[in-house]
């Protein structure tokens, strides 16, 4: 299979869900499962968005107002986008 048929963002975890429908957990994962392709082009474009803020002379406080993101979540985006540019550049050093 590849996921669920509509994905929606849960707000219980699996194990939670798993007790309250009398499943179990590894049933509820791949039930409400968001297909990987889809989850890596969210997660693609959440960091492009970071890194383009970033080069409009942003700060990491900015951007996280801006994306309703904490300031942590802006660093991991930013350091995950320097990390996956990286192989197209030719170069492993994230700056």
């Amino acid at each position: 299979m590849g996921g669920a048929e509509r994905p929606v963002r849960r707000k219980q975890t699996a194990r939670e869900l798993a007790e309250k429908f009398g499943a179990s957990t590894r049933t509820i994962q791949r039930l409400v499962a968001e297909p990987r392709d889809d989850y890596e082009a969210r997660a693609r474009e959440r960091r492009n968005r970071a890194a383009e803020l970033r080069k409009r002379g942003l700060q990491y406080r900015e951007i996280a107002e801006t994306m309703g993101c904490s300031i942590g979540t802006v660093g991991r985006l930013l350091y995950d986008a320097r990390k996956y540019a990286a192989p197209d550049r030719g170069d492993n050093v994230a700056s």
